[in-house]
């Protein structure tokens, strides 16, 4: 609850909000024609769920690694047979996903306030994804639940922007658009 206190920073989700994490359904759709669709869905919802359990379970890995054992695991539900090379090269384009359309508009407009971006991804996935979207300089911080080795929603992570920001949590609005 923000209490009055003015919205001093905005922190935004990655995957989902930012960047769309269904943009490689074009990549998989390339290596399994008619199949990429449904190959995006599940690896995402996949994604989600490992990242849940991991932290439930206290047994954290870095996104890439819980990426890229989502892919394995929705490809054998799916029955695509995922080469290595093919596998490697999905999981680059994961650092290559689009931004949607509105969000360098937005991003500008709401550059009198502090912004970061604060993702359960990895450093180095989130590090290249900002850089190639060209973002970077819309953002104090970009954020990574890596340091705590715990994921979102633990509310431990949401502490992570009120440090680096140097804001106090009624002073920031959080942007998603998962649930």
């Amino acid at each position: 609850m923000n209490n009055g206190a003015p919205v001093r920073a905005l922190v935004f989700d990655a995957y989902g909000t930012l960047f769309d994490v269904h943009s490689i359904g074009i990549a998989c759709e390339s290596l399994f024609p008619g199949r990429g669709a449904d190959l995006s869905r599940l690896w995402r919802s996949k994604q989600l769920e490992y990242t849940w359990l991991r932290s439930l379970m206290g047994r954290y890995a870095d996104f890439e690694t819980v990426t890229r054992d989502a892919l394995g695991c929705a490809c054998a539900a799916l029955g695509l047979e995922l080469e290595q090379p093919d596998a490697s090269g999905l999981m680059e384009s994961y650092r290559r996903l689009s931004v949607f359309p509105e969000v360098k508009d937005a991003l500008a407009v709401l550059s009198g306030r502090k912004l970061a971006i604060l993702s359960n991804g990895s450093p180095v996935m989130l590090n290249a994804l900002v850089k190639h979207a060209g973002l970077s300089k819309f953002f104090a911080a970009v954020i990574s639940v890596d340091e705590l080795k715990m994921f979102k929603p633990h509310p431990s992570v949401y502490g992570l922007a009120t440090r680096y920001l140097g804001v106090n949590a009624s002073e920031i609005g959080f942007v998603s658009s998962n649930f």
